[in-house]
Parts: C-alpha cells; sequence; structure tokens
C-alpha cells in the first residue's frame, strides 16, 4: 500500500486508486483533501485487489498498463467479486482498442493521461451518480417484486399499506364488498387483489361495466337468456353471474343501473340465484359479489337515487381507496413500475426520470390518479431521446377541471359540449386519433363518426397521424 493515505468520515464515497507511477497516487491524495471522498492508493495492483476483496470501495480508478497485473486484468478480477463497482481506467497509451476491451469487461469510463485533476473528479462524481441511480433503480424493483405479492398493486406509503391490510382480511371471509374512490385509482386491482388472495383464487372472477349497457342487455349479459326469449335469441345463454359461480364478480360503475335492475340484482344477492330471462326456474349460484363506484353511495341512498336494501345487502365492508394525492410518496415507486412495463411493451431502456421531473410530479395534484400518471410516464417514454426521462410540462396535461372551464362557460347543449370537448382533446393529441380515441375511451371507428359529424367546423383536424 501506498505509505500515505487521505482519511475522512466513513460516509464519504471512499476511492480505490491504483498506479504504479507514485507521483501519480501522491498527487491524487493530495487532490482529496479538499473533495468530500476518502481515498486509498496502491502502486501495486495486487495488493489493491486484496485490500478491495476485504474492505471493498465505492469506485475504483486504476491505470492500464502496470507490471504484473494490467488494468484491464484487475478489472476482471474484480468484476469476479462484485459486478456493480464503477471501475474507471486511465492510460497514457490509449488505443481504441483499449478502450473497447476496458469497456467489454465493464468499465464504467476510459479517460487518457495526462488529464486534469478536475476533469477526473468531476468524471468521478458523475460515474458515482450514475452508479446511484442504477441502485435506486434496481432497489425499486426488488421492493416491487416482494412488497406486497399477490395485490397487483404499487406502492409501500401508510395509505397503501392500510388498504393492503384491509384487502387481506376481507379475502380470507367470503363476504359482499363495496370499493368506492376517484376514477383512476385502481378499484378493479383492489377487486381483484380480494378474489385472488381468497380461498376461491382458483374460481372465475368475472368484470362487468355496469355503466356501459342498457338495462337489456346488462339483465341480458348478467343473468343470461333462454331460447327464443327474444328476437336474435337463437340458443340458450349463461349469464355472466352463472359462468363467475363459486368465484366472484366485480360489478363496477354500480350507481349507474337503474332501480329496475337495481330490484332484480337484489334479489340475485338476497337468494343466491338468477333466473334467465325468458325462463322460469331458478339456478343456484354462489358468488362473492365486488362492487365499485365513484361517487359515495351513501349519499345516493340519502337522496333516494340507490336503493337501501341493495345497499345495505351488499355494503358487509366498504374500502375507500386513496387518491393519489393522498399518498404522493409512492410516485417512484409507480414510475419505476410504469417504465418497466413500457421498457418490455416499447422495447425500450428506459432507466427512470430526472429528479427534477420526480419533484414535478411530486408537487402535482394528479386529477386522473394512476391512470393519469401511467398515461404520463407512457409519454415520457415515447418521446424519450436517450434513457434519461422527463416529465412533460404539466400545463400540457388535460385536467376535467381545465376542460370544463373551457367549455361549458355558455351552458351549451349536451351535443354541443361533446363536440367541444372531442375537438379540444383531438387538438392536444395534434390531430392523432388514435390517441384521442384511446384517451376518450371509444374505438377509431366511433371517433370517426363523430368527426364526419363536425365536419363543417373548421376547428376539426383531419389527420391521421
Amino acid at each position: 500500500m501506498y505509505p500515505g493515505e487521505h482519511k475522512t468520515m466513513k460516509a464519504h464515497p471512499q476511492i480505490l486508486y491504483v498506479d504504479d507511477d507514485p507521483k501519480a497516487g501522491e498527487l491524487m491524495l493530495r487532490f482529496c483533501e479538499d473533495q468530500p471522498y476518502g481515498c486509498r492508493v496502491f502502486t501495486n495492483p495486487q495488493q489493491a485487489l486484496e485490500f478491495f476483496i476485504e474492505h471493498g470501495a465505492d469506485i475504483v480508478i486504476t491505470d492500464l498498463r502496470m507490471p504484473h497485473l494490467s488494468g484491464t486484468e484487475l478489472l476482471a478480477k474484480i468484476r469476479e467479486h462484485n459486478t456493480e463497482i464503477p471501475v474507471i481506467i486511465t492510460t497514457a497509451y490509449s488505443t481504441v482498442d483499449d478502450a473497447i476491451e476496458a469497456l467489454r469487461l465493464g468499465a464504467a469510463d476510459f479517460i487518457k493521461k495526462p488529464f486534469d485533476m478536475d476533469e477526473l473528479i468531476l468524471l468521478v462524481g458523475k460515474t458515482l451518480d450514475n452508479t446511484r441511480l442504477r441502485q435506486e433503480n434496481a432497489l425499486l424493483k426488488q421492493q416491487l417484486r416482494d412488497v406486497n405479492k399477490g395485490m397487483n398493486m404499487v406502492g409501500d406509503s401508510a395509505a397503501m399499506q392500510a388498504l393492503y391490510e384491509t384487502i387481506r382480511k376481507v379475502a380470507e371471509i367470503r363476504c359482499n364488498v363495496i370499493i368506492e374512490g376517484e376514477s383512476g385509482t385502481g378499484k378493479e386491482l383492489a377487486a381483484r387483489a380480494i378474489h385472488e388472495l381468497s380461498p376461491e383464487a382458483d374460481k372465475p372472477f368475472v368484470v362487468i361495466d355496469c355503466g356501459a349497457l342498457t338495462d337489456t342487455l346488462l339483465e341480458s349479459e348478467l343473468f343470461g337468456h333462454e331460447k327464443g326469449a327474444f328476437t336474435g335469441a337463437n340458443q340458450t345463454r349463461q349469464g355472466l353471474l352463472e359462468v363467475a359461480s363459486g368465484g366472484s364478480v366485480f360489478l363496477d360503475e354500480i350507481c349507474n343501473i337503474s332501480d329496475n335492475m337495481q330490484v332484480k340484482l337484489l334479489r340475485v344477492v338476497q337468494e343466491q340465484q338468477v333466473t334467465r330471462v325468458g325462463g322460469v326456474h331458478p339456478i343456484d349460484i354462489d358468488l362473492r359479489f365486488i362492487v365499485a363506484t365513484n361517487r359515495n353511495l351513501e349519499s345516493m341512498v340519502a337522496e333516494g337515487k340507490f336503493r337501501h336494501d341493495l345497499y345495505h345487502r351488499l355494503n358487509v365492508i366498504k374500502i375507500q381507496m386513496p387518491a393519489l394525492r393522498d399518498h404522493r410518496e409512492d410516485i417512484p415507486f409507480l414510475c419505476q413500475h410504469f417504465v418497466d412495463y413500457f421498457n418490455q411493451r416499447y422495447h425500450r431502456q428506459a432507466e427512470g426520470f430526472d429528479a427534477r421531473s420526480l419533484q414535478s410530479m411530486h408537487d402535482y395534484d394528479w386529477p386522473g390518479n394512476i391512470r393519469e400518471l401511467r398515461n404520463t410516464v407512457e409519454r415520457a417514454m415515447v418521446l424519450a431521446e436517450g434513457p434519461e426521462l422527463h416529465m412533460p410540462p404539466l400545463s400540457e396535461q388535460i385536467s376535467a377541471t381545465a376542460v370544463g372551464d373551457a367549455i361549458d362557460s355558455d351552458l351549451p347543449t349536451i351535443e354541443e359540449l361533446e363536440r367541444r370537448y372531442l375537438l379540444k382533446v383531438l387538438d392536444h393529441f395534434d390531430g392523432n386519433r388514435e390517441k384521442t380515441a384511446e384517451s376518450l375511451g371509444i374505438n377509431k371507428s366511433t371517433l370517426w363518426r363523430k368527426l364526419q359529424q363536425y365536419r363543417g367546423n373548421n376547428e376539426t383536424k383531419e389527420s391521421d397521424t
């Protein structure tokens, strides 16, 4: 070991500097005295390796050409013990082949002598920052894999931990559940977690969007029908409640069903029996009902908009999904989760968001909750020009409040309101119909028909990009 060493607080990053030229080591020690780094200097690479194996380091800087053990050979031996430690190669005899070989073996960077010490320290700082970012991302990924297995949800905040605990307790007992929460908070994920953690996890889990179907269609979907029950009923068909028997059914946006359908559903929940449309014989079923709504059902009952008897049949347990603004500390976990997902989907290698973007996302209120965050990460991934992601300006986000202020100040008709909103979203996506349709929750053919309807308006964009 070199006779001198710079000692500093253990919390400071530790540099292991290897160079057979004693003057280079002495210069490095002197320079580190004014830097937030500890430094160990070796002129013998074998001794440096032995020290590293026993004590480790935060970064290794090694000369390329040394007696007994070259810099690339030292790098290879270091990699046998640690695949993550960053190693910087220095040399006065650099060639392209040297650089390629060093990088192939896993060197973090390559710097040619003579170099300015300030330049080297800047490189050290950048390398340590990149290493820290990779380690933090790896830790996040491991936490995402390990924490709350079976939940299919991301987040480790107090709010989410309380939610997980409730889900675990509810899953064990076959009772009905109401899940309330704002749009985009993950109500279906919570419902699916209840089912997958239950003893009936191997039985069916059926999802029905009550807000997307008329009464007639919803009744047929839920209860099934007999052959000849109505025009087009050419054969007997099981309803989804019958198909789900033994497992769980998730009725999303139950607040949208009519009073007539509430009466029919009440009987099914009470009796655990369904009668197909056009049938006369009840069929026994065995179901856990999990329902979700973005409105307060208790308030709807008080206003006479939802039947109190159905509400009390369903309300054995009520789960309130937290809005994203109420557990902002989970945003880095969620971002990393979506980055990993879109890396696979789009064959990218993004590493994550820069610190300023993460702070910006932390400060934003996310009216669209996790769904809005997911779309924001996807947009950043699509537009990214490198591995580091940047948050698009929040002023460009479409929020329900901003859209509302822009389109309904003159109390337009429903048709006019729809026209203005469609055109505003289309304009937001620069005429991209696919993105517009996805954002509106409709298919491209429906969007095309509506655009044809409003074709005479000069604001309509006809781009198919």
